[in-house]
């Protein structure tokens, strides 16, 4: 690896679509990263998720509060093969970008959009996470239904994000002051402004092809932005 290449931060919400990280963004991701020649970090909050869903039936085993319900951090290093660190470690200055892959952990975990909407909270380390490497300008990736999360805490800057084409969660994205832009599966929106670029992923993808297509589309217009 070029010691000079750009460093990022991935940050994972669980293990498993339906209450953690969407593990074949999370893996493209990180592989798109290496094929540019680039080293990533693993990240995760150190709380509970929100529920635990059987993936197998669909349905819930656990909720929060439950004694057999899982912790984030802990089933992100089922991803991550053990080497994720407390989201309450990251600092901006650490790295060139910071990225979020999709999946219900960020609309359950990460914020509780999934609940509330446009009126959701932010996990407090997320937050902190986001608005540092904003102000720090490092450039800030996210996919599927994760740019909700920036668009509720970058909405006053009115950044500009995609989910794809979703009506009812680009109108939760416009509530909280940010623009949507209508994408297809693969593309990616820029907002050069703000350095935010986002891409649908699983929201419209319907295969793993897709998902590779479009992470690695994200990575390059992070790159881009950062001049790599």
């Amino acid at each position: 690896m070029n010691n000079n290449a750009p460093r990022f931060a991935v940050v994972l919400s669980g293990c498993g679509v339906f209450d953690g990280s969407e593990i074949h963004e999370a893996v493209c991701t990180m592989l798109a990263i290496e094929q540019s020649g680039c080293t990533y970090q693993c990240f995760a909050p150190n709380t509970w998720q929100a529920r635990t869903i059987d993936h197998f039936t669909g349905h819930a085993v656990a909720i929060a509060g439950d004694e057999d319900n899982r912790n984030v951090l802990a089933e992100s290093a089922r991803i991550a093969r053990g080497n994720v660190k407390d989201l309450s470690e990251f600092k901006a200055k650490d790295f060139e970008g910071i990225v979020f892959p999709g999946g219900f952990g960020a609309a359950l975990n990460l914020s509780d959009f999934a609940v509330k909407g446009a009126d959701c909270d932010i996990n407090v380390e997320v937050r902190r996470a986001v608005e540092e490497s904003y102000r720090e300008g490092i450039v800030i990736g996210a996919m599927c239904i994760a740019p909700t999360v920036i668009a509720r805490i970058l909405g006053k800057e009115h950044v500009k994000v995609t989910i794809g084409n979703d009506k009812n969660v680009a109108s939760g994205i416009e509530k909280m002051g940010a623009k949507h832009q209508s994408c297809n599966a693969t593309d990616v929106c820029v907002d050069s402004e703000h350095k935010v670029v986002t891409t649908p992923c699983y929201m419209l993808a319907t295969s793993i092809k897709e998902i590779y297509d479009g992470t690695r589309n994200l990575i390059d217009e992070m790159l881009e932005l950062m001049d790599y």
